[in-house]
């Protein structure tokens, strides 16, 4: 996979949102297996579309839907991994012809979703920030308690507020979520 020259071309070097803010039109729901369910058959979906080059393709299922027990938003996070994030004819493209819809290109990120908005795939070069600060977080999460009740009531009390742009409410999670990760760090 990648370019038939060998050389990347440059990353994108700002953040396009395709469609521009959404608002938040969903609730958070209790903890449902099928979730899980849901991820596997993304997952799979997604290994048919990258085809040969998939071998070297990491796929996890991110976010509060991979963590048993706690409430979320009932969007499956999908992370997946590949050698180039520039070289988008070996993933997004073969994403978007397997259905899925390009909403974010941004540097080192791009982010695919269904068209009912029910599964995010988020695409990250191997060894990116982004995919060790995830992959923290969730583990983090699936092992504490504390921590993962934290997260939740954080999540119940920004609900109650109105969000014009899903990115806001986003946004606003960041400090619980940086101090969890900090927690996680510290106890490797």
């Amino acid at each position: 996979m990648g370019h038939s020259d060998g050389r990347r071309r440059p990353d994108v070097t700002t953040a396009d949102i395709i469609g521009g803010a959404e608002a938040v039109h969903v609730d958070l729901e209790p903890y449902d297996a099928r979730w899980t369910d849901a991820f596997a058959e993304h997952r799979d979906r997604i290994r048919v579309a990258l085809g040969a080059g998939a071998e070297s393709v990491r796929i996890e299922h991110i976010g509060s839907t991979a963590v048993p027990g706690l409430a979320a938003k009932p969007i499956i996070d999908v992370l997946v991994t590949v050698d180039d994030i520039t070289a988008e004819e070996d993933h997004v493209d073969r994403l978007l012809a397997a259905g899925y819809v390009l909403r974010v290109r941004e540097p080192g990120h791009r982010l695919v979703r269904t068209p009912e908005r029910t599964v995010h795939v988020h695409v990250y070069e191997h060894g990116a920030r982004a995919v060790e600060d995830y992959l923290l977080f969730r583990d983090r999460l699936r092992a504490d308690a504390a921590d993962r009740a934290l997260y939740e009531d954080t999540k119940r009390e920004l609900f109650r507020r109105q969000w014009d742009d899903m990115n806001d409410y986003a946004d606003a999670k960041t400090e619980v979520i940086e101090a969890i990760r900090t927690r996680a760090r510290a106890a490797r």
